[in-house]
């Protein structure tokens, strides 16, 4: 899938090198004061990151982004309810010289619209929390309603924040891709 010069694709053996060093090689890398920072986050090495290949290679919950021919992040889901077919999607762009270019906007268009060809879902949906205000923005380009705000259950620097659920019903993206 691919929309210029975004393309999602499933992760090859060759990108565990670039993945490694995307996420796990640093103890506190940039993405993660934006990627749920209210969870642990722990670098790992690269032998070790690789005993566990198997969750990353030709998976069908998680693929790569790429960027004319660069790993730049991946996007994944996790089912929440699969007897429902509820599933919530996930996307990380790990290099800040890529935010705010509107490269995750194009990433998870085409992530949901994987999804919705390739699985029989009524919906998709992500949380993010209220700090992160560009991955809210980003649900709201591609049509997503806010669906739930927890209030003050997101605790960061001393701070509490909203957990923030946006969704969007198969039918209501279809009727956008035939305006």
């Amino acid at each position: 899938m691919k929309q210029q010069p975004i393309t999602i694709r499933p992760i090859e053996e060759k990108d565990l090198p670039k993945l490694w060093e995307l996420i796990y090689k640093d103890e506190n890398p940039e993405w993660k004061k934006w990627d749920a920072p209210y969870y642990p986050h722990y670098a790992k090495t690269y032998d070790a990151f690789l005993k566990e290949k198997e969750r990353w290679v030709r998976v069908e919950d998680r693929y790569a982004i790429d960027l004319d021919g660069r790993l730049v992040g991946t996007v994944s889901y996790y089912w929440e309810h699969r007897d429902s077919n509820w599933l919530e999607m996930g996307i990380c762009l790990n290099e800040a010289e890529n935010w705010g270019k509107g490269m995750g906007t194009i990433a998870f268009r085409l992530w949901m619209d994987h999804l919705f060809q390739t699985l029989p879902l009524v919906r998709v949906g992500y949380t993010t929390w209220s700090g992160n205000q560009r991955m809210i923005r980003v649900g709201q380009k591609l049509g997503m309603q806010m669906e739930a705000r927890i209030r003050k259950v997101r605790l960061y620097e001393g701070i509490y924040y909203d957990s923030i659920r946006m969704g969007i019903l198969r039918e209501e993206w279809e009727q956008q891709l035939n305006k």
